[in-house]
Order: structure tokens, then sequence, then C-alpha cells
């Protein structure tokens, strides 16, 4: 039997892309972290993780979309909690709608 196969664990969700809320947005808290203080495109890129030409394409709106982890990163080092910039993603067809609350059962 050919083993080319992996498992796949039916009952862990994909991860969520998050998708940043303005380029404007993350520019002015750039200039204004959660400490009062500025931080660069480089030193948001060195201090979070993420690529240089990552925050590069978020600044500018070329890029809306990162993984979870790459949002969580920037949201910390900008001292911001993550839904302040970021919105939670879910893929619907070719495209991304936001996320719906989910609803209790009653």
């Amino acid at each position: 039997m050919n083993k080319a196969f992996r498992e796949v664990n039916v009952n862990e969700a994909p991860p969520i892309p998050y998708a940043v809320v303005s380029n404007d947005r993350l520019k002015l808290l750039m200039e204004r972290t959660g400490t009062g203080e500025a931080v660069t495109s480089r030193e948001l890129a060195a201090k979070s993780g993420v690529a240089h030409g990552t925050i590069g394409a978020l600044m500018s709106g070329t890029q809306r979309l990162v993984p979870e982890d790459k949002a969580k990163a920037i949201a910390a080092v900008l001292g911001i909690d993550l839904l302040v910039l970021f919105i939670p993603m879910e893929r619907s067809g070719r495209s991304f709608i936001p996320v719906q609350p989910q609803k209790e059962a009653v």
C-alpha cells in the first residue's frame, strides 16, 4: 500500500488568517505604540519576527492577510489588542469574509 498520503485530523480547524483593518491605522499605531514610542517598519519586523517585506506590504495595502501568529506578534509589538488592528477571516469559496460569531446552542 502506498504511504504517500498523510493523516489529517478532521477535528483540527485550519488556521484563520487575519486581515488588517486599515493600512492607515497600522501606520498610525506605528507612530504611537502602546508605550507611546514610535516604531519603524524595520523595527516592527525585527521585534515581531515578521519579514520586513510583509510589513511594507501591509503598510502600502498591497497585502491584507497574515496568519494568526504573525498578526498576534505585530499586535504585541505595537502594544495593542489584536482586534484593534486585525479582523479574523474565514474562507468562503475563493474569497475571504469576516468570521461570524458562533451562536451558542440553547
